[in-house]
């Protein structure tokens, strides 16, 4: 079991600094730098020469990325190519908006996709589940920023209820969020139920069916404690995997969810740096966003582990 950890955790680390070399290159092989973005019209000369010095990009790449990286492991991410400030100052305050919107969308989202798939699986095929599933359908198949235009239009424009715009500023504390931050959280939360659901759905319907649940109910085992004695604790452990996905996917998904109401958190700051063409910028938030993706698919994975012998014993033959 040891070792089944320590080679997970390997991989986990080998696949990071895999992603950091992708990163980096991906970063190194567009047209111009941070220098002929920042200056322009005068990128021309001593200009662009001291420029490119005090940025350290006139080394070769192989050096460049090593101490990239290896300041990186640090919590060290250089210094912004515009604004000249510490890319770790000014990245911390988008990165605790980011998490808060994050968290409040997990906490609103992930028991009621377990509440609503275990509905559905137990009543299949009954009006309960049909309602639940057309609502799923429709929450999976409408892109992100149509369900915010709408909520917007909606809640903001029409009724008045929420801001249909976060206003506040980057380094606010949590609080002056609210109730700004529904909207966004709400978008959120409908895409992570919409997925949860289903697999929750699938895997009680499939654990109902299973041999063990039929010797059950033939040993007169009462319908109700076999569901949660059972068939839940069975039903939900496949659906680690799942959560892990969607809350990789929401710390990544965020970029267009923040795009959209404006809201001032890493995915925001993503995307205006890369139309300043801040390319230090740039690769720091897509550094944290991979290493989180990594992290907590690697986690789920160690999880699935320990809660179920069966994956121990598969994995170990």
């Amino acid at each position: 079991m040891l070792g089944l950890l320590i080679r997970r955790l390997a991989l986990g680390i080998v696949t990071i600094l895999l992603v950091s070399v992708i990163i980096f290159a991906g970063v190194e092989i567009l047209p111009g730098d941070a220098c002929t973005a920042f200056l322009e019209r005068e990128a021309q000369g001593k200009l662009l020469e001291n420029c490119r010095s005090d940025l350290g990009l006139n080394r070769s790449a192989t050096e460049r990325y090593f101490d990239w990286a290896s300041a990186a492991i640090q919590g060290d991410f250089g210094v912004s190519a515009g604004s000249k400030k510490s890319i770790a100052t000014l990245v911390g305050d988008r990165l605790k908006n980011t998490l808060l919107l994050a968290v409040c969308a997990m906490a609103a989202g992930i028991p009621l996709a377990l509440m609503l798939g275990i509905v559905s699986g137990l009543w299949r095929d009954k009006p309960a589940d049909l309602v639940i599933s057309t609502l799923t359908i429709f929450a999976m198949t409408i892109p992100e920023f149509v369900t915010a235009t709408l909520l917007i239009l909606v809640f903001s424009v029409w009724l008045g209820w929420v801001p249909g715009i976060v206003l506040t500023s980057a380094n606010a504390p949590v609080s002056e969020f609210f109730p700004e931050i529904l909207l966004p959280m709400t978008v959120l939360a409908l895409v992570m139920i919409a997925h949860i659901l289903r697999t929750v759905r699938s895997s009680v319907i499939e654990t109902l069916s299973s041999d063990y649940a039929q010797m059950a109910t033939l040993k007169g085992v009462p319908y109700w404690r076999m569901v949660f004695r059972h068939v839940l604790p069975n039903a939900l452990l496949p659906t680690i995997n799942v959560i892990a996905l969607t809350i990789a996917w929401l710390l990544g998904g965020v970029v267009v969810i923040e795009t959209v109401f404006n809201y001032p958190g890493l995915g925001r700051m993503m995307i205006d740096s890369i139309s300043d063409r801040d390319l230090p910028v740039t690769q720091a938030i897509a550094l944290i966003i991979s290493s989180v993706y990594v992290c907590v698919n690697l986690l789920a994975d160690l999880l699935s582990l320990v809660a179920n012998p069966r994956l121990r014993t598969a994995q170990l033959q």
